[in-house]
């Protein structure tokens, strides 16, 4: 990268991809950092990476959109994760990610509110199949829920 052009990441940011930069499997754990570090993979981001690393610009983009766990939109300040794994979807968790776009006034496929309060997304497992169904909240798993209980929930994070 030209010593001209700004860097989108901090000096520890490019300190840890210039030691990763020849390793193998380099490119997962570089953007795996990039994403702690902004809470998602910008364009820009990822352009950078490619740059810094010799990596076709492709390939990084290639991994950033196969792997569902890489973010590519800036996300909420509160992140809701609803789980759909087989018992929270068979207790209701669809019904409770409904619900959620429905009170977050998100349109299908906008995982972001437009006030940048909030992000939503189904995940697999949260791993606490004994309180289905779940939701996760900037970490703080609530469990046994209904859609009724929502309103309430989020009424803490505003």
């Amino acid at each position: 990268m030209p010593k001209s052009c700004k860097s989108v990441f901090s000096a520890d940011l490019l300190k840890f991809i210039e030691e990763w930069k020849d390793k193998p499997g380099n490119l997962i754990m570089i953007l795996h950092r990039v994403q702690e570090e902004q809470g998602y993979i910008s364009n820009e981001a990822a352009m950078e990476v490619a740059e810094r690393t010799g990596i076709p610009v492709a390939r990084v983009f290639g991994v950033v959109s196969f792997y569902h766990f890489f973010k590519t939109e800036k996300p909420g300040k509160n992140q809701i994760s609803v789980c759909l794994g087989t018992a929270c979807y068979l207790k209701g968790g669809q019904d409770l990610f409904d619900k959620l776009q429905e009170l977050l006034n998100l349109k299908p496929g906008q995982s972001t509110t437009d006030d940048g309060e909030f992000s939503l997304e189904g995940v697999r497992c949260i791993g606490c199949c004994g309180l289905a169904p779940v939701i996760s909240i900037n970490g703080e798993v609530y469990g046994n829920l209904t859609k009724a209980e929502l309103p309430h929930i989020l009424e803490k994070y505003l």
